[in-house]
C-alpha cells in the first residue's frame, strides 16, 4: 500500500530547479526517494545545489540549460537519454513575469514571456514524449498560475502564457493517455519566493492580497511542491488533465 505514496525508483527532470518553487520541488522529490535532474540557466547554481544534495546522500544531477533555446533543449534531451534511457516525471517549472500593464508591454516583452512560459513547455513536452512513454507510467506536471484562470493584475502576457499551458495540459492528457502519460498542472497564488518578495514588501499591496485570500496568508514553496509530488505519485495514477490550485482559497473568494 505504501508504495503508492512514494517516488522511489522514479527519475524526474525539473526546470527552474535552483530557486523558489522549483527548488522546493527538487527537495520534496528527493525526500520522497526520486532521482532528480536539475535544470537552470546558471551553471554555478546547479553545481552548488547538486553538491548540497549529493553530500546528504541523495541522487541528483543536472546541467545548465536555457529552455528557450532549441540547441539547449536538444542537449538536454541527449543528456537525459544517455543517463536514463527513459523519463518518469517532467516538471515544467521555469518561468517569469514582467508585471506590466498591457499597454506598457513591448512586443519583445510578449515574445520573451511566451517563449519561456509557454513555447518552452510545449517543446519540452514534445521532445520528451518518447522517453515518458518508454517509462510506462510517465507524468508531466506543469507549474502554471491562478493568473491563467482569472485576472490578478500581474500582466496579460503572463496570464496568456499560463492560460495557454492550462489548456495545453488538458489537450495532452487526452492525446497521450494511450501512452500511459498523465499530464496535470498546479496553479499557485502568491507564494513567498525571491521573485515575489519585492512585491510583497509593499504593505498596502500585501494587505490587498491577504484580503482576497480566505486563509489570510501567503503560500510557501513547499505547499506547491507537495501538490506536484502527489500528482507524480502512483497514488495519483487515475488523475490526468487536472489543474490543482494552491491558493489558500483565492479562486473561490467571491465577496
Amino acid at each position: 500500500m505504501n508504495n503508492r505514496w512514494t517516488l522511489k525508483n522514479k527519475n524526474a527532470l525539473i526546470t527552474g530547479a535552483t530557486r523558489g518553487i522549483g527548488k522546493a520541488i527538487v527537495e520534496e522529490f528527493l525526500s520522497l526517494g526520486a532521482e532528480v535532474f536539475l535544470v537552470s540557466r546558471n551553471e554555478n547554481d546547479i553545481k552548488e545545489e547538486i553538491k548540497k544534495y549529493t553530500d546528504k546522500g541523495y541522487i541528483a544531477a543536472g546541467m545548465e540549460c536555457d529552455v528557450t533555446k532549441e540547441s539547449d533543449r536538444k542537449n538536454l534531451f541527449d543528456e537525459i537519454l544517455k543517463k536514463y534511457n527513459s523519463l518518469d516525471i517532467l516538471i515544467n517549472n521555469a518561468g517569469t513575469n514582467t508585471r506590466k500593464r498591457t499597454l506598457d508591454n513591448t512586443i519583445d516583452d510578449f515574445e520573451y514571456l511566451t517563449s519561456l512560459n509557454m513555447k518552452s513547455v510545449f517543446e519540452l513536452c514534445r521532445i520528451f514524449q518518447p522517453l515518458l512513454k518508454e517509462s510506462g507510467s510517465g507524468s508531466i506536471v506543469n507549474i502554471v498560475s491562478v493568473a491563467g484562470i482569472t485576472s490578478v493584475g500581474t500582466g496579460s502576457p503572463y496570464a496568456i502564457s499560463k492560460a495557454g499551458i492550462i489548456h495545453f495540459t488538458k489537450y495532452l492528457s487526452v492525446e497521450w493517455a494511450k501512452d500511459n502519460i498523465r499530464v496535470n498542472a498546479v496553479a499557485p497564488w502568491y507564494i513567498r519566493t525571491s521573485l515575489t518578495e519585492p512585491v510583497l514588501k509593499n504593505a498596502e499591496y500585501l494587505e490587498s492580497v491577504l484580503s482576497r485570500t480566505p486563509m489570510n496568508r501567503v503560500g510557501e514553496p513547499e505547499e506547491v511542491a507537495a501538490a506536484a509530488a502527489f500528482l507524480s505519485m502512483p497514488a495519483a495514477s487515475y488523475i490526468t488533465g487536472e489543474c490543482i490550485s494552491v491558493d489558500g482559497g483565492f479562486l473561490k473568494y467571491g465577496f
